[in-house]
């Protein structure tokens, strides 16, 4: 088995995060390796490509605001550094892709729900980090069964 020096986990900020969360900081703790924690706010324009002439830069502000208090609490209660929180504004695999990069990390662990069929061929953040990426992917099977 590799010896892990940095590992990444993306999170979604939900109660699903925790599985996923409990699985990094046990790896990390296994590997005796630096543990980091990334979100990525994903822009309301990219979500809906312009097509709705609204303004959502005050809902962007409440998402950013609820993604930064979730991370601080997410950080202290997995005991990861502040600098090692990580909370982007862009396409998850994107920005999970370039962080990797900047901090040479060694494994990305990211929750996956292990869609079948159509859902999977559509494809998900888990299943974007994994073809793109340069290190190992640890997707931890989260929701539903």
């Amino acid at each position: 088995m590799p010896n892990y020096h940095r590992i990444l986990v993306a999170v979604d900020l939900t109660e699903e995060a925790t599985p996923v969360l409990e699985r990094a900081a046990g790896m990390a703790r296994q590997h005796q390796a630096e543990l980091h924690l990334i979100h990525v706010v994903e822009p309301l324009s990219l979500a809906y490509g312009g097509d709705i002439p609204m303004d959502f830069s005050g809902i962007q502000e409440q998402l950013q605001e609820q993604a930064e208090q979730r991370m601080a609490e997410f950080g202290e209660l997995y005991n990861i550094a502040k600098d090692n929180r990580h909370l982007m504004v862009g396409r998850p695999e994107s920005q999970i892709h370039e962080l990797c990069e900047q901090y040479q990390i060694d494994l990305v662990i990211v929750g996956s729900h292990g869609r079948k069929g159509l859902a999977l061929l559509l494809g998900s953040t888990a299943n974007a980090v994994l073809h793109g990426s340069q290190c190992d992917v640890l997707a931890v099977r989260v929701g539903s069964q």
